[in-house]
């Protein structure tokens, strides 16, 4: 740009599939994680987004954030849902900024919309340790 040759960054960059439900991704997946950070915290959601179940509609999203446990920084995030691209692209902002659980923990949600899922998501899911014990 403006004669000033950058070499991209292409950790954290976004990306949709528009399919029927759509799905948004940014960061690792839970595999890539494990190999790359060791330890980590997954939080997940799967719910029935507001606007369906006023209309009656039985459609469900589906969420996921992937935490690296040494730091607390937020590596992966994941939905499956209605406007998943849109939403995506937000977060897509905070995690390649290094955002933390804790800074995702502190921002008030937007309600009622599906995205405010990811702020209120507190309890972890599941942990995953790539380093097994030898016992």
């Amino acid at each position: 740009f403006d004669n000033n040759p950058t070499k991209p960054d292409h950790e954290y960059v976004a990306s949709a599939v528009f399919s029927q439900p759509p799905i948004g991704t940014v960061g690792y997946t839970e595999d890539e994680a494990l190999k790359k950070f060791g330890s980590l915290k997954i939080f997940t959601s799967s719910f029935r987004p507001l606007k369906n179940t006023i209309s009656g509609s039985t459609e469900r999203s589906f969420m996921k954030i992937i935490v690296d446990s040494a730091t607390d920084r937020v590596v992966g995030v994941h939905m499956c849902g209605q406007d998943s691209a849109e939403i995506m692209q937000g977060i897509a902002i905070a995690v390649k900024m290094g955002a933390t659980k804790a800074d995702f923990d502190a921002t008030v949600g937007i309600h009622p919309t599906a995205a405010e899922e990811f702020v209120t998501m507190r309890s972890v899911t599941r942990e995953a340790n790539a380093f097994v014990s030898a016992n």
